[in-house]
């Protein structure tokens, strides 16, 4: 197989830096709606959480859906400007103004028009970041082939991510309700998406017009889709590190959605105090995955990404029992070491997968089997409105109109119990899996079998 191999090993003419500071454009704007749709549609506005949740698992759905087709598009584009670019210089703009109009909702929307606002914008962000992310993930194997110069790139972009986790998670509670608007008011929200709308976009088209495609890439013959699909599905490592990837992606979901309402209603604290939770934690993390980033390099990828699921399964124990702002932020602290360790690992033993596939069937089809390992990751959203449904009916809390006496134990569990509960399952299964070396890296020491 030494020819697919040679087609995709030289070295790349695109800075690792120019390529990352891409993952600070894409995370902007889906942390933003992730960390923020709850509060904003669910406490503001007063929509029920069962509603809530059943926009939030058709969404899913369909973004489950969508993914492959866009990967599959992505793999079959062929023109002057590459295969991948054209695809991010589209996404960008419709994702951007996707966001703000989630965020500006008319003051004479109510009920059912409120729901189908909610789910019509909410949709089309999904579909934009499916579009994007598609596209940007499948260049991390194609223009960095070698274990080393991959793990470099894959740190750069996951410190970029922090960074946007800072800008769009942690600022965001402190711009929306005390800068541009208050604890009780939508202004700030749409002020807050505006701002980072455009500067999300502008990363992105800076990114997308700087790297540099393999064209050899392009050469590769086009699998048909339904040969295409049958090669992924019957593929025992993409099901196997798929569902681990699920869980560890469902774990922080879960927590990225509810920690502004875990501050409010289960540390008794206004929102805008999640700035020092999240500020912190994040912060932290970026030291951790230096860390992490050396471990992997001495260790590999495996043995980091096992051993970080067990890390962030065992670091929200801590988190359940924190009772004010200080315990909560040493317990974040402590779930952002295994959270580090994910974001250093997890896309290296998915990039192996990508690797394998083109070293055997000599077809370089990454956009659609990262877009089919999105299916795993878009499964947070089906486990999000699942949980947010269970609030209501174990602890009694629907809406902000309607929270029940009991909704600081209901964030409580959906911020701590449940994202343990998927890290416990995913360490417990990524034991039983081999993962493959990189197929890409002609390296002794890559070449040889990996645990």
């Amino acid at each position: 197989m030494t020819g697919p191999e040679l087609s995709s090993s030289g070295p790349s003419s695109t800075r690792p830096a120019r390529y990352a500071v891409g993952m600070f454009g894409t995370s902007i704007p889906i942390t933003m709606i992730k960390g923020s749709l709850i509060l904003f549609y669910v406490d503001l506005l007063g929509m029920d959480v069962r509603v809530y949740g059943v926009v939030m698992i058709a969404y899913a759905i369909i973004d489950a859906l969508d993914n492959p087709v866009l990967g599959f598009l992505s793999d079959r584009t062929r023109t002057r400007w590459g295969r991948r670019r054209p695809w991010l210089l589209v996404g960008a703009p419709v994702l951007a103004v996707g966001m703000i109009a989630l965020f500006t909702v008319p003051e004479s929307l109510d009920g059912t028009g409120l729901v189908v606002w909610f789910a019509t914008f909410a949709i089309l962000c999904e579909a934009a970041d499916s579009m994007i992310n598609a596209n940007y993930g499948a260049l991390l194997p194609e223009l960095f082939p070698r274990e080393r110069q991959r793990a470099v790139a894959n740190a750069l972009r996951q410190g970029f991510q922090l960074l946007a986790l800072v800008v769009s998670l942690a600022l965001t509670p402190w711009l929306t309700t005390s800068v541009f608007g208050t604890e009780h008011s939508t202004e700030g929200f749409t002020i807050t998406a505006i701002l980072y709308g455009v500067l999300a976009c502008a990363v992105i088209l800076y990114m997308a017009l700087g790297i540099r495609e393999d064209p050899r890439a392009a050469q590769a013959s086009r699998s048909p889709f339904l040969a295409t699909v049958r090669a992924i599905l019957s593929n025992p490592r993409f099901w196997q590190i798929g569902v681990v990837s699920a869980c560890y992606l469902s774990a922080m979901g879960l927590v990225l959605t509810g920690v502004q309402l875990y501050v409010r209603y289960s540390l008794g604290l206004p929102v805008a105090y999640a700035l020092y939770l999240q500020g912190v934690v994040i912060l932290a993390t970026v030291g951790f995955l230096a860390v992490w980033a050396r471990v992997v390099r001495r260790r590999g990828a495996p043995f980091t990404w096992r051993l970080a699921l067990a890390l962030l399964a065992l670091g929200f124990v801590p988190l359940y029992f924190a009772h004010n702002l200080l315990t909560a932020i040493l317990a974040g602290l402590c779930v952002g070491v295994g959270y580090g360790g994910m974001l250093a690992s997890n896309d290296l033993i998915i990039a192996r997968v990508l690797d394998e596939d083109t070293a055997v069937h000599g077809a370089h089809r990454e956009g659609m089997f990262l877009a089919a390992f999105g299916f795993f990751g878009r499964l947070a959203g089906v486990i999000s409105g699942v949980a947010l449904a269970s609030l209501g009916y174990l602890f009694g809390y629907y809406s902000g109109d309607d929270p029940g006496a009991q909704a600081g134990a209901a964030w409580r569990a959906y911020v701590c119990l449940y994202p343990m509960a998927l890290a416990a399952l995913g360490a417990g299964l990524s034991m039983f899996i081999t993962v493959p070396a990189n197929r890409r890296d002609l390296s002794p020491e890559a070449v040889a079998p990996s645990s």
